[in-house]
């Protein structure tokens, strides 16, 4: 247990520091948090992991069901290798019937997608004081609420309140401090805000 959670802590510490030299320590620093309290429109892009279910009209024995590779890629009958992560399902479907037209006339795909676990760049990251740290699959209007539930709130020895939010904006990163106690704790639903695809959290440890 000592080992699990002081592992835990280098890695907090460790993250930390990656994002104050690669995103410009204080001068990304939010000091407000209007830019977490909205939230863009979501398209969900198909990560390893989904099942990626093929429909083509008229044609069932091109039909199926098969899961993302780790690598990305899919196989289906008359289609191989076919790079499905990152890519919406309408975008797959048009990419499957291009394939397929060499072999079937004006070819008709839907794809349905199973499992929703995503891309790895759009998974929420929860490291430090978390009672259960772990990535999350993204979903629309996910907020710091959802995803504290989801790892099973604070530790004893967290410093929730000095939480710090890791957003890419633009290709820069970007940090904001998030009152996590006050949220989970105080159930002071004004410190609730949003999250995006690919944010991270991280929650240091108490000193005192």
């Amino acid at each position: 247990m000592l080992f699990y959670r002081e592992s835990n802590r280098f890695l907090a510490l460790a993250l930390m520091s990656a994002v104050f030299f690669l995103g410009g320590c204080a001068s990304n620093k939010a000091t407000s948090l209007d830019a977490l309290k909205s939230v863009p429109d979501y398209q969900y892009l198909i990560g390893p992991g989904d099942n990626v279910n093929i429909f083509v009209w008229r044609n069932p024995e091109v039909s199926t069901s098969v899961p993302v590779r780790p690598d990305g890629r899919i196989t289906t009958p008359l289609v191989e290798d076919l790079q499905a992560s990152g890519k919406t399902p309408t975008e797959l479907a048009r990419d499957v019937e291009k394939v397929l037209s060499t072999y079937i006339k004006d070819p008709s795909v839907t794809v349905v997608i199973t499992g929703f676990i995503g891309p790895y760049s759009q998974q929420i990251r929860v490291v430090g004081e978390a009672a259960q740290p772990r990535a999350l699959p993204y979903k629309e209007k996910m907020t710091l609420l959802d995803v504290m539930i989801a790892v099973g709130g604070l530790t004893e020895y967290a410093a929730g309140n000095q939480t710090t939010l890791v957003r890419r904006i633009n290709g820069k990163e970007h940090s904001y401090t998030v009152k996590a106690a006050d949220l989970v704790k105080d159930g002071n639903i004004a410190a609730n805000v949003y999250m995006l695809p690919g944010d991270i959290l991280i929650i240091p440890e108490s000193w005192f």
